[in-house]
């Protein structure tokens, strides 16, 4: 009986022993970070492999946000190639500077020399009258005519060809002005009707663009969110039970951003094979269509810069989608 006693009291003692002398173990900051990095890679290949699992739905969805990503992309690389082509045409945004008859041929190089100082103006070709007179002679059909004349009666004339950076109406009206008050000066030709439309048509189009891939970007997002609503309605006791466990929401949320990344760099894979088949398709007629304007502009495709930057806007936009799906939806799910 008092051996028994005796042990009972040495296993209280050891048992207080082991109370008091027990440490709580806490998980150091680096185990932390690699557990959070575990759990990424796990999320990122657990998600493809989930998608690729029904490849059928998977391509149609990637096809329907392709479709909604190529149409505004391909809408600014043809209003890029508007604006590249416009550029070539701005020299014909020339001016034609009517000088004073009986100009001294003194003034008139001091009057070249002092425009050719203004930064706003490329280069100034002198015609003479004897060389105007020569080319009219030659084009109008009327040489005859104009050997009976006593006298030139044409004037020496500047042909001004603006800076390519003057693409604005505004500007050039300046320009025009300035020249003008020069007293040799009789009078400044300049077309600006054809250059406003232009300049008009190149602004309404980025505004379409904009205003387009605004609209289609939003719908890529309700794509996105109504899909990840479906995978989570499906997944629903799962999330519940990883809830009880003590899964934080951002630990559930995760598999289903990688879902959503998944989907928007599978629609713009989609997206950069349309562009490139569409631009294959059109690029004869195109090349046809500038070679009857004697243009030397080339048409180009899809640069490198231009396909890693749909691509990351794609990934943007369905990992913003599923963030603002999974984020809503993941509220209303919580354990009974």
């Amino acid at each position: 009986m008092a051996k028994r006693n005796s042990a009972k009291v040495q296993g209280a003692k050891l048992s207080s022993a082991k109370v008091s002398g027990g440490k709580v173990s806490r998980v150091s900051t680096i185990d932390l970070l690699k557990a959070w990095w575990a759990h990424h890679k796990d999320s990122c290949s657990n998600s493809l492999l989930r998608l690729l699992s029904t490849p059928v739905q998977t391509f149609l969805t990637c096809l329907v946000i392709a479709i909604a990503i190529a149409l505004p992309t391909g809408l600014f690389l043809s209003l890029q190639s508007a604006q590249q082509l416009g550029q070539g045409w701005q020299d014909s945004a020339q001016m034609s500077a009517f000088l004073e008859r009986g100009a001294k041929p003194l003034a008139i190089e001091k009057l070249q020399a002092s425009l050719e100082k203004n930064p706003s103006i490329k280069s100034i070709d002198v015609v003479s009258p004897a060389k105007a007179l020569s080319e009219f002679q030659r084009y109008s059909g009327l040489g005859d005519v104009l050997l009976e004349l006593d006298e030139n009666p044409l004037p020496t004339v500047f042909i001004i060809q603006p800076v390519n950076t003057l693409d604005d109406t505004k500007q050039l009206s300046a320009l025009q002005k300035t020249i003008e008050a020069s007293p040799l000066i009789d009078t400044v030709q300049l077309d600006l009707g054809w250059l406003r439309r232009l300049h008009e048509l190149l602004v309404l189009g980025e505004r379409f663009v904009i205003a387009l891939a605004s609209l289609l970007s939003i719908g890529v997002l309700l794509i996105i969110g109504n899909t990840l609503r479906l995978a989570i309605e499906n997944r629903r006791e799962e999330i519940v039970v990883t809830k009880m466990v003590g899964g934080t929401n951002g630990f559930v949320r995760r598999p289903f951003l990688y879902t959503g990344l998944w989907y928007g760099i599978g629609g713009g894979l989609l997206s950069v094979v349309l562009l490139i088949v569409i631009g294959l398709w059109l690029a004869d007629p195109i090349n046809s269509l500038i070679g009857l304007y004697e243009s030397e502009y080339s048409q180009g495709g899809l640069s490198v810069s231009a396909v890693a930057v749909l691509l990351l806007g794609s990934a943007c936009l369905g990992w913003l989608g599923a963030w603002v799906a999974v984020a809503r939806h993941l509220r209303q799910i919580e354990p009974t």
